[in-house]
């Protein structure tokens, strides 16, 4: 089969070329009038064929001498074995090319079908990665949500714990300030008192000295008896007055113990709800510390979900690649 698009018709033009030149048509010469292509053994079967239905007479042979002619024709023979040599050499080399070129797509194509089912498996991994990805994705969000609204509870339990911080002390000054008038009531009662009873003493001892003169002068007079009685009903009358003053002061102590135990019990009461407001800061800090527990776990949790976020997309930039390389 001819090579580089040699056929016949152009053989046939490039011999009638070197002919009206005045040239010998000869293959060598036919080869390289087409310009360096085309195989010797195919110009060499083209000129035999175009030679044998050329109806002009070989008159450029006849012309050459017997020993011309044999020499051109050994010389004919000669190249006409070189090529065909030749030619065997180049169909044995090429098929043994061939062969080599064979193996090696055999084993392309083997490569290449070991490179699809890895990118199969690849492509199958890289989906459930994919999806594993998402569902990462899903759940940081979530933790991430969960964690907002932790911090805002937080946030709420703090200032909750404030407000009764502020509760509290705000009844311990009240307290303070009740204790504070509590004692000042207290001091101001017993001096209150020990005024009456010093009052009263002296009132004691002023009626003892004047009965005392009272004695001394009916005894000495008598005649200032009647007077002595009025002065005498006088001293009476005052003395219940007396007694009545230090029965309305014993009416005014209960009275004041009566309001000191009510602000015991005052005090008693604020005891007990501060007692109750501990306890309940307590429990809110207990709650407290969970919150925060659990805030440190949804961010460790977080973390490590980001870290598998890295890792996922660091594995799928590799799968990339290798997907690349494959391709290529």
């Amino acid at each position: 089969m001819a090579r580089g698009g040699v056929n016949k018709a152009i053989v046939q033009k490039a011999r009638e070329a070197l002919l009206a030149r005045g040239e010998n048509p000869s293959i060598d010469a036919v080869r390289i009038e087409l310009g360096n292509t085309g195989s010797k053994t195919t110009i060499h079967r083209y000129l035999k064929e175009i030679e044998a239905h050329d109806p002009r007479p070989e008159a450029s042979r006849e012309r050459l001498s017997d020993e011309l002619t044999e020499l051109v024709s050994q010389l004919l023979n000669r190249v006409m074995e070189e090529g065909g040599d030749y030619v065997e050499q180049a169909q044995a080399q090429f098929n043994h090319d061939k062969a080599i070129l064979e193996a090696k797509l055999e084993v392309s194509q083997l490569a290449l079908a070991t490179l699809q089912r890895e990118f199969d498996v690849q492509r199958v991994a890289l989906e459930t990665e994919s999806a594993e990805l998402q569902t990462s994705r899903s759940s940081l969000q979530t933790e991430l949500t969960r964690n907002a609204r932790l911090s805002q509870n937080c946030s709420d339990l703090e200032l909750r714990v404030q407000e009764k911080d502020e509760h509290i002390r705000s009844l311990e000054e009240k307290h303070v300030h009740a204790r504070d008038a509590l004692e000042h009531y207290r001091n101001s009662i017993k001096e209150q008192r020990d005024q009456e009873q010093r009052r009263h003493e002296g009132q004691l001892q002023q009626v003892q000295v004047e009965l005392r003169q009272l004695q001394q002068t009916m005894i000495i007079k008598q005649d200032e008896l009647t007077r002595l009685n009025r002065d005498n009903e006088r001293l009476l009358s005052e003395a219940r007055q007396q007694s009545k003053a230090i029965a309305a002061q014993d009416d005014s102590m209960q009275r004041l113990a009566g309001e000191i135990n009510e602000m015991k019990s005052v005090v008693a009461r604020a005891e007990g709800a501060k007692e109750m407001l501990q306890e309940q800061i307590a429990r809110l800090q207990t709650e407290a510390k969970s919150l925060i527990d659990a805030s440190t776990q949804a961010e460790r949790k977080s973390a490590e979900v980001t870290a598998l976020l890295d890792a996922s997309n660091a594995e799928l930039t590799h799968l990339r690649q290798m997907q690349a390389e494959a391709a290529r």
